[in-house]
């Protein structure tokens, strides 16, 4: 059996649908990534994910168009034919899948009224890397093998 991980982003909300005897949901939905080494002028290669049973209420419930995720499955081919030729489209079937968190969204600060002095440091003190220490590793002497720590 195949194994994929994939960082992407959700370009089609997920469609919620269930099989004929009306038993097993179905979640459907578009993404699109960025493969390593591509261009920016590269238009992103997408792909359908496909959730079955819990995932797939899940998926409805907690996803939609614009959410970045990361989605472990596996691969399945398909062999569609169109106008007399077979096309192949890889869909991706999750077992699981996880919000990315946006790193570049600054969090929400308290706001500090003016009457009171502000304990913290200033907002440029705070982003500045520590200065490094000039100090030299202590040295280790051969000799001495009774004060190796394993």
């Amino acid at each position: 059996m195949n194994s994929c991980i994939l960082m992407a982003e959700i370009i089609k909300n997920p469609e919620l649908r269930y099989t004929a005897d009306n038993q097993m949901a179905i979640a459907d939905m578009f993404v699109q990534f960025t493969p390593p080494g591509s261009r920016p002028e590269d238009r992103p290669p997408t792909i359908e994910v496909v959730g079955w049973g819990n995932l797939a209420t899940e998926i409805k419930e907690n996803f939609k168009q614009g959410d970045r995720v990361t989605i472990e499955g596996r691969l399945e081919m398909n062999t569609l034919e169109r106008d007399g030729y077979k096309e192949k489209r890889a869909k991706l079937v999750a077992s699981k899948i996880y919000h990315i968190m946006a790193v570049d969204t600054p969090a929400a600060a308290p706001r500090a009224t003016s009457a009171a002095p502000s304990s913290s440091p200033p907002a440029s003190s705070r982003n500045t890397p520590p200065a490094p220490r000039n100090e030299e590793p202590p040295a280790f002497d051969a000799g001495d093998t009774d004060t190796i720590p394993f």
